[in-house]
C-alpha cells in the first residue's frame, strides 16, 4: 500500500531536532540555533534551508524531522508545511534513527523515491550551483544503489569538520568512490588533508534511493520500525506516529555519519562547488564570515572595539559593548548567560562548559 502518488520521486528530509549546544549561550535548549535568526537576515536557518530545497523539490515531498519539544516552533516558522510532513521524535537519539524513521515513512509513500538528507544549520553561497549539484546527485542515486555524500574542497585546516578521502572516479563527473572518513582531526592533520588534495569536507548532506537507504539502515540499526511492518503490513501514518512515540527510545544514540556512512561499503562522494559553511560552532562561524580590518567578526551587535583582533562577538540588541585589548575570543551573551572564551577550537570547551553549568547551576542556564 502507498499513501498517495507524488508528482516527483525526489524527496528531502531536513534534520532540525538538535539542541544546538555548540553555539551556547545564544543557542539554548528551549530555542536552539536552527530556529534563530542568528545574523539578523530576517529568516532563521531552518527557514533558509527549507526555501533552498523548495526551489528544487516539490514542497509536498519535503519533510522536517525534529523533536516533540520543538514542533510548535517548526509550525510557527514553516506555516505552509502540513503536520503530516513534520516528524517529531519523543526523545533525542541523534541522526541515524531520525533518518531511519524518515526512510521508513517515505518508502511507504513512494517506493521509488530518491532522498536527500540535510542538516538545517548550514550556509550555501551559490544556490544555483547547489541546485545543479543536488540534481546531479539525484540522477546518480536513482541509477546506483549507494550512499552519496556531498563534499566540498577544504579552504583552511579546520579541525571542527569531518573529512572524506576520495578514491577512484566513476563514470559520472565529479563522483568518486570513498576511501575513508575522518571526523574532526587535529589541526595539523587537517592541514595535511587540505594540502593532500584527496580529502574533502563532509557537508553532512547525503543522498540515496530510499530502498537502498532503508536496507542499509536495517543492517546497521536494531529492529524497531521493522517490527511495525511485521505486526501491521497495512499501517497508516497515525499507526507509525503512535509506534514511534512508544518505541523510538529503543534506538541507540548514533549519528548517520558514524553509524551508517563510515560502516557502509558502497559510499561515494560528489565534489561540489556551491560554497559551504557549517554554522554549528563559534569557530566555524568566525572562519566563514567576512572579517573587519582587525579580523573581528561582529554578528548583528553594537560594539566599539579598540586594539582588539580576531574575536567573534554576538550580543543582545539592547546592549552596547566596549572592548579593548582582546585577541582571539568569543564574546557571546543571551538572557542570563555571558560567555567569554578563547576562540581557537572552542567546540570542546563550550560543550564542557554547558555540561559543567548544567550540573552546578541547573537547566535554567542551558
Amino acid at each position: 500500500m502507498t499513501m498517495n502518488k507524488t508528482p516527483n520521486n525526489n524527496f528531502c528530509v531536513i534534520l532540525a531536532g538538535g539542541k544546538g549546544r555548540r553555539l551556547w549561550p545564544c543557542s539554548r535548549e528551549s530555542y536552539p540555533k536552527q530556529f534563530i535568526d542568528f545574523f539578523g537576515s530576517g529568516k532563521t536557518q531552518l527557514q533558509q534551508t527549507y526555501e533552498r530545497f523548495a526551489k528544487i523539490i516539490p514542497q509536498e515531498n519535503i519533510f522536517i524531522n525534529t523533536n516533540e519539544a520543538y514542533i510548535d516552533i517548526v509550525k510557527e516558522q514553516l506555516p505552509n508545511v502540513p503536520e503530516s510532513r513534520i516528524m517529531a521524535e519523543p526523545i533525542y537519539r541523534n541522526t541515524a534513527p531520525s533518518v531511519a524513521w524518515a526512510a521508513h515513512r517515505i518508502l511507504k509513500i513512494c517506493p521509488e523515491a530518491n532522498l536527500i538528507v540535510s542538516p538545517s544549520d548550514q550556509t550555501v553561497i551559490n544556490e544555483d550551483a547547489f541546485k545543479d549539484n543536488v540534481i546531479e546527485g539525484f540522477e546518480f542515486v536513482e541509477k546506483n544503489n549507494c550512499l552519496l555524500t556531498m563534499g566540498v574542497k577544504p579552504t583552511r585546516p579546520e579541525p571542527g569538520y569531518g573529512y572524506v578521502q576520495i578514491g577512484d572516479n566513476t563514470d559520472f563527473d565529479d563522483i568518486y568512490k570513498v576511501k575513508s572518513f575522518i571526523e574532526k582531526p587535529e589541526r595539523e592533520f587537517a592541514r595535511v588533508f587540505m594540502e593532500n588534495g584527496e580529502w574533502y569536507w563532509n557537508t553532512g548532506i547525503f543522498l540515496s534511493n530510499v530502498r537502498y537507504l532503508a536496507d542499509s539502515l536495517c543492517k546497521l540499526l536494531p529492529v524497531v520500525l521493522r517490527k511495525l511492518d511485521q505486526d501491521n503490513e497495512d499501517w497508516k501514518m497515525e499507526d507509525e506516529n503512535l509506534f514511534v512515540k512508544e518505541n523510538f527510545p529503543l534506538y541507540p544514540n548514533l549519528s548517520i555519519d558514524f553509524g551508517v556512512l563510515e560502516k557502509s561499503d558502497n559510499v561515494f562522494l560528489k565534489k561540489c562547488d556551491f560554497g559551504w559553511a557549517d554554522l554549528g560552532t563559534w569557530h566555524g562561524i568566525y572562519e566563514s564570515m567576512q572579517k573587519s580590518e582587525n579580523d573581528n567578526v561582529v554578528i548583528n551587535s553594537d560594539v566599539i572595539l579598540e586594539n582588539s583582533h580576531s574575536n567573534v562577538i554576538k550580543l543582545p540588541k539592547d546592549k552596547l559593548a566596549v572592548i579593548n585589548g582582546l585577541d582571539g575570543y568569543i564574546v557571546a551573551e543571551k538572557d542570563n548567560v555571558l560567555l567569554i572564551c578563547k576562540k581557537e577550537d572552542s567546540s570542546a570547551l563550550v560543550r564542557k562548559y554547558v555540561t559543567e553549568v548544567q550540573m552546578k547551576k541547573g537547566d535554567k542556564f542551558i
